[in-house]
């Protein structure tokens, strides 16, 4: 470690003021304290030294302001500021009916999407949802029964995707898995005490493909699971 490298993690790890903040010293709503933390002891890359960590807003999710200094390619050291949003890690999932050419996919109201400009805000997707402290696997089986009303059997991970790096720490697992009638063992909708009113959509999948061409289909996880589908389940 350099002497700028020791004297800034020397800088970083000193305690911090009492603030009496909610999610800092005190508990916050869901229990939580120490929010102030996270990222303090990264040292995977030399060219980054945290110096401190601010939460800026604790409710159900984090935000968080950084400062870091950071050494750059021409080896000059600079200090920078980013905010990052930690809504916990998510997964989702294409399910999928060779045989009958179908896809089950989801609609329902999201009020980010509806304030930027989409027509409705509602949008056509994948089943997800956050992992909640499961493994990703015992989590989408969970979404896909509450949104689909499916028992999912084989799951084939696909790959874990940054959807939004520049300030969204979120890492979203991806699955497909087949489904047929007798996999559908409920109605799905979600679940109603946590807010969701979820439409089930089962579309033809040459229909889902044509509805992001017409941009009817504009989720990002779901336009990438479903080309990934065209080219290794349906062959299209």
């Amino acid at each position: 470690m350099t002497t700028h490298q020791q004297d800034t993690a020397l800088l970083g790890s000193q305690p911090q003021p009492a603030t009496s903040r909610l999610g800092v010293d005190v508990p916050d709503s869901r229990g939580r304290t120490g929010l102030d933390q996270v990222g303090r002891d990264l040292d995977r890359n030399p060219d980054v030294v945290v110096r401190d960590v601010e939460v800026t807003s604790d409710g159900w999710h984090v935000l968080r302001r950084t400062t870091f200094d950071h050494r750059r390619s021409d080896g000059t050291w600079e200090t920078q500021q980013r905010e990052t949003y930690d809504r916990g890690n998510g997964a989702t999932i294409l399910l999928y009916d060779l045989a009958a050419g179908t896809v089950l996919l989801t609609r329902q109201l999201r009020y980010p999407a509806y304030v930027n400009d989409h027509p409705d805000g509602m949008l056509v997707e994948t089943a997800a949802g956050l992992l909640d402290d499961d493994e990703p696997e015992v989590a989408i089986r969970r979404e896909a029964a509450e949104e689909l009303g499916v028992e999912v059997g084989d799951l084939t991970h696909v790959f874990d995707l940054y959807m939004s790096p520049g300030s969204v720490t979120e890492r979203l697992h991806f699955y497909v898995a087949p489904f047929t009638a007798a996999t559908r063992t409920g109605p799905g909708g979600g679940v109603v005490e946590e807010g969701e009113d979820i439409e089930v959509l089962a579309l033809p999948f040459d229909q889902a493909l044509t509805m992001i061409e017409t941009g009817e289909i504009v989720d990002g996880k779901t336009v990438i699971l479903l080309q990934w589908a065209r080219l290794n389940v349906f062959g299209v």
